[in-house]
């Protein structure tokens, strides 16, 4: 992380507080990266950018405490000693104190408080900057309810921060480079004094970069990373379920500086089936059957998703109850695993309007059946 890293006011640029809570962040930035997405709002391309850098920090939790513990050292105006300061105490010859010894000392060799430097800005005097992992990016898709039962591969269009292909993430207008900076000698830090001591500061004229860019690349501003666009052919799994997560190791945000790109986290959404329903790995299934068939007995149709098969209703079937096909549900994840099976609930059909001879038939019935169903529930 680079001193003008640190300077970036990440948490104002997604509109939360110092001690926003992950989710919260998440929720920002997704509400902000819609309202400024290139593809619908072109005028939101610098803030696009701005609000995906500072993503990238705060939903890193390592980056993000990084981040914090370096705008709490730099907020007041000074870090420490990165060499002999050249004034001594007032009053009277005492050798000015220089807290690079001190690092020296206690560390065992010379110049530590330089690789203290190095170490928060990933190089000496942050000249250098570490490599960075790639983001990570979240998207939705949405799906049939038989294309997740079966699997599918689908074209997913992602925007995602990448080098800039203008300037080759350099950050300088193309055929020109960034150069030393003069004031730090390259070392992103300027020392001045103060009493006996000599305090290290971020470089004002490169902020801390170490190095000025005269021509900025006019497409990403001198930032070197850009809003890249890009398709990817992503396959879903075997019986994904709705509301699923999905993902896609290195097939995120590409990385810093040869470090490897981050994952694509696909959230899965799954269109209602007309009939069918979903148990976990069964699935359901309502079958209306006549009163006729619930009675007496009968073979019965039944929709499956790879075709109908003929389930056996036995005489005296009630409504409500259910029938298990087995084999014929979400289909095993791992080859050669079981599927689930369907679960198939027999509704019996009441008919709302029947010709005379049906009528006179039932009627016929209801004489010849006497039966009282309710008999169980009259008070004694």
């Amino acid at each position: 992380m680079s001193a003008r890293d640190v300077e970036k006011d990440y948490y104002a640029a997604l509109g939360v507080p110092k001690d926003a809570p992950a989710a919260d962040i998440k929720k920002a930035y997704r509400k902000l990266a819609r309202e400024l997405h290139p593809d619908t709002n072109p005028g939101g391309e610098t803030r696009f950018k701005e609000v995906s850098e500072a993503y990238d920090v705060l939903s890193d939790t390592a980056k993000r405490q990084e981040y914090d513990e370096a705008r709490k050292l730099f907020g007041t105006g000074g870090f420490g000693a990165a060499g002999r300061g050249p004034g001594s105490y007032p009053g009277g010859g005492v050798p000015g104190f220089d807290l690079g010894d001190l690092f020296a000392r206690s560390g065992g060799q010379a110049g530590g408080f330089g690789d203290v430097l190095g170490g928060l800005f990933g190089g000496r005097g942050g000249a250098q900057r570490a490599p960075r992992r790639g983001a990570d990016v979240e998207a939705d898709v949405t799906v049939s309810f038989l294309d997740a039962l079966r699997g599918v591969t689908l074209p997913l269009r992602l925007t995602t921060t990448g080098p800039c292909t203008a300037c080759g993430g350099v950050g300088a207008s193309p055929g020109t480079a960034p150069h030393a900076c003069t004031t730090c000698g390259g070392a992103g830090v300027t020392s001045r004094s103060q009493g006996g001591f000599a305090f290290s500061e971020p470089c004002k004229a490169c902020r801390g970069s170490g190095r000025v860019i005269e021509t900025p690349c006019p497409s990403c501003a001198g930032v070197g990373r850009a809003a890249v666009g890009k398709t990817l052919n992503v396959r879903l799994p075997v019986g994904v379920a709705d509301g699923q997560k999905v993902r896609l190791a290195g097939r995120g945000g590409e990385g810093e500086r040869g470090a490897p790109a981050g994952d694509l986290m696909v959230t899965v959404h799954v269109t209602p089936h007309a009939f069918f329903g979903r148990r976990d790995q069964h699935l359901t299934v309502t079958v209306p059957v006549t009163f006729a068939e619930a009675a007496l007995g009968a073979q019965v149709g039944v929709p499956t998703p790879d075709g109908p098969v003929t389930l056996k209703v036995p005489a005296g079937t009630t409504t409500g109850r259910t029938f298990r096909v087995r084999g014929r549900g979400v289909p095993g994840k791992a080859p050669g695993s079981a599927a689930g099976d369907l679960l198939v609930t027999v509704e019996v059909a009441v008919p709302q309007k029947m010709s005379s001879e049906a009528r006179k038939a039932l009627e016929a019935f209801a004489a010849a059946s006497p039966e009282d169903p309710r008999a169980h529930l009259v008070n004694p």
